[in-house]
């Protein structure tokens, strides 16, 4: 079977994929059809939270599947109900909503936050303010609510609704605050597909602020920022921050579709049956996965990203074609002075997994990488960006 040829002829052309055809992998290693090894630091756009094959989560869903596989949200289950409550215990929130994937999860997000500002306000109070650069999803509102007009081409007109605030400048969010009708603001303490770029702590709290003495419902869209990959199991933990609902995926469910949207105090009860809902949202299967990644996400494994984030920077800093290193954790960008596309190739060609975000080339390994697996391919990675484009021609 011709995987390239057929992936051409009978899946939709939406994506620029690499000419790699990945057939089996362990831990931070996969493997092509040709049996090339690679060092993966994409980690599946962060969602393979513990990589490849990862025996304890395989078991747990093993076992579960050997149960049931799926039921519907007519009757309760317990991995959904058990995963529910650890979410809620280790951010002390209330209460979650399960979907498929980040942008669902963004979806309920905005319908609780439009539902409780109607509610309270009136129903003229519905518009969200979200960041100029930033991501929430591909769906028609997830899109409105993404403040990247790229983004927006040949799909208007979008969900209205969504106005658009410089990141980092707060005038901006009292300004658009003062002119709209607002339910919420919502962010990314650290705008990933945006190019990897945290917000500033003291910003971040004067938003904060904001919300509380103006009523308003803050928002924080963990959907790649969650988990444990910057370093906390949340990234707006990072800033001492106490949002009224979080949004996550991807690295939850460790390779299975889950989103989760959680609820804080005052938004609890915003729904109601038959105000929202999902056919597989709370999966069996995938909540039981889930679970396992949540029980491994400890404070030891925690240290060891902070650890291994630090060592990436500090290998990375000053290095020769290297601009600059932002992000958190094991959630980070590489500003490089070649074309960043050319060093990611390069970077393929050496048996490096990595991807991009803007001009950014993005690390998002599996947080279990080992150090001196991590070791080799940041070298690697140097090297590359080391190279003059004359050096590379040769």
């Amino acid at each position: 079977m011709n995987i390239k040829k057929n992936d051409h002829r009978y899946i939709a052309n939406t994506y620029n994929r690499f000419p790699v055809v990945i057939k089996y992998g362990k831990g931070s290693f996969v493997y092509d059809e040709n049996g090339k090894e690679y060092i993966d630091l994409s980690g599946g756009i962060a969602v393979n939270t513990f990589g490849f094959a990862d025996q304890t989560w395989i078991d747990a869903i093993t076992n579960q599947l050997q149960q049931i596989q799926h039921t519907s949200n007519l009757y309760y289950t317990e991995p959904a109900v058990k995963l529910a409550e650890m979410l809620c215990k280790k951010t002390n929130m209330q209460k979650v909503f399960f979907s498929n994937s980040g942008a669902e999860a963004n979806e309920c997000a905005i319908k609780v936050a439009r539902k409780y500002a109607a509610d309270l306000k009136g129903k003229d109070y519905y518009t969200i303010i979200t960041l100029e650069n930033s991501f929430h999803g591909r769906t028609i509102t997830t899109l409105a609510a993404t403040g990247q007009s790229d983004f927006h081409q040949d799909f208007t007109p979008l969900t209205s609704g969504f106005v658009y605030a410089r990141a980092n400048n707060f005038s901006d969010i009292e300004k658009l605050a003062e002119q709209n009708q607002c339910a919420a603001i919502m962010l990314e303490v650290i705008q990933g597909e945006g190019g990897v770029n945290p917000l500033n702590q003291e910003y971040l709290h004067q938003v904060a602020d904001f919300c509380v003495n103006n009523n308003l419902l803050l928002i924080t869209d963990e959907v790649q920022t969650g988990n444990g990959r910057t370093g906390e199991l949340f990234g707006y933990m990072n800033f001492g921050l106490k949002p009224d609902i979080v949004t996550t995926a991807k690295g939850l469910g460790g390779g299975l579709p889950l989103g989760a949207t959680i609820l804080g105090e005052k938004v609890q009860n915003t729904l109601t049956p038959g105000t929202h809902g999902s056919t597989f949202g709370g999966n069996p299967v995938c909540c039981a996965g889930a679970i396992n990644i949540l029980q491994r996400i400890d404070d030891k494994l925690l240290t060891e990203v902070k650890h291994k984030s630090q060592f990436v920077i500090s290998s990375l800093h000053n290095s020769k074609g290297i601009k600059s290193v932002t992000g958190l954790g094991l959630m980070l960008g590489i500003e490089t002075e070649r074309n960043h596309n050319d060093v990611i190739r390069e970077c393929l060609e050496q048996g490096i997994l990595v991807i991009s975000a803007k001009n950014k080339v993005r690390l998002l390994p599996a947080l279990n990488i080992p150090q001196e697996v991590l070791g080799t391919a940041i070298n690697i990675i140097k090297n590359v960006c080391a190279k003059t484009d004359l050096e590379k021609m040769n």
